[in-house]
């Protein structure tokens, strides 16, 4: 036991010795970064405000809309204030300022974030209509708002986007890579999104944070909306690096659109596994053409479905 005792001492002066190599992985601040259960927790209250009756808190003895709106925007004013305060040194013009001039900002921040909320709710119906039009699987609208992947995305990227437009640091980036974790949809805080957008499965969709997309656009899974290149790396910063999407456009599976000068027009369709790096014209549908599928049976040649699609008492395998 003392040997062991020993080498654990020995592991920990080694990786306090490690810690003083000056690097950005060596920095230690006990208070000085955002916490993610926290920032979660408040996303997680944030979705109770944006839908009361849904997703109520079993913890309370009574429930009503007033006590329940009142406990929530407390808790989410202290938690938001106190996190918007350890992550604003991180703004130009904030680095070096006293708590006071933090505090007051991120009080500021805080409110004005809040009175978003309205609008948030407003967006996000029209998601939620669209995601009902759209889907013959979903059988009512409280089925999507507990169980849509999608629509989880969705609201967690409008919720950050008020952040983002704000200027918060961090935080909008840390909400949406939480829900990136839970539903495989990575969409950046910075994207704009228009009204009624409907994600259907969702898993494996990437939407770059300069993307923007406008109203009644259905996305399907394993959608990339992303930048050409990004071997410029910091000098693109701020840059129009991703594809816009006008209105009442349809993307399949599989389809990667990329390039800030990309333009996918009004009503365009683009099919399946499409590779787009030009703009499509408004109304135009897109498809890669189809590709030819050879069969083998057991140690036969492989032919053609053609050569054998009319024949009788042919049986194979798709």
């Amino acid at each position: 036991m003392n040997d062991i005792n020993g080498r654990i001492g020995g592991l920990v002066e080694t990786l306090l010795g490690d810690y003083q190599g000056g690097r950005v992985i060596d920095e230690i601040k006990t208070c000085g970064h955002p916490d993610k259960s926290v920032v979660t927790d408040i996303l997680e209250k944030l979705r109770r405000l944006v839908f009361p009756g849904y997703f109520k808190n079993t913890g309370y003895n009574t429930y009503t809309i007033r006590n329940s709106t009142t406990m929530l925007l407390e808790d989410v004013i202290c938690s938001l204030i106190k996190q918007i305060s350890l992550v604003l040194p991180y703004k130009e013009g904030f680095s070096d300022c006293g708590c006071d001039k933090v505090g007051q900002e991120a009080e500021r921040l805080t409110f004005e974030f809040l009175t978003r909320i309205p609008k948030i709710r407003e967006y996000i119906e029209t998601d939620l209509q669209a995601a009902y039009d759209g889907d013959p699987a979903a059988y009512n609208k409280d089925e999507i708002i507990f169980s849509y992947p999608g629509l989880y995305a969705i609201l967690t990227s409008r919720i950050a986007h008020e952040l983002f437009l704000l200027g918060v640091p961090l935080i909008p980036r840390m909400m949406t890579e939480h829900a990136h974790s839970l539903t495989g949809i990575d969409i950046h805080p910075g994207v704009t999104l228009g009204k009624y957008f409907f994600i259907d499965h969702g898993t494996g969709i990437v939407i770059g944070e300069t993307t923007v997309i406008g109203n009644n656009v259905k996305v399907y899974q394993g959608v990339t909306l992303g930048a050409l290149s990004t071997r410029g790396g910091q000098s693109l910063r701020n840059k129009k690096r991703h594809p816009t999407i006008e209105d009442n456009v349809t993307i399949y599976s599989g389809a990667s659109i990329l390039g800030g000068d990309t333009v996918v027009g009004h009503d365009a369709v683009i099919g399946g596994n499409a590779f787009i790096t030009s703009s499509v014209p408004a109304g135009a549908k897109v498809s890669i053409k189809t590709q030819e599928l050879l069969y083998s049976f057991g140690k036969s040649k492989p032919v053609k479905k053609t050569d054998f699609e009319n024949a009788d008492n042919w049986f194979y395998v798709i």
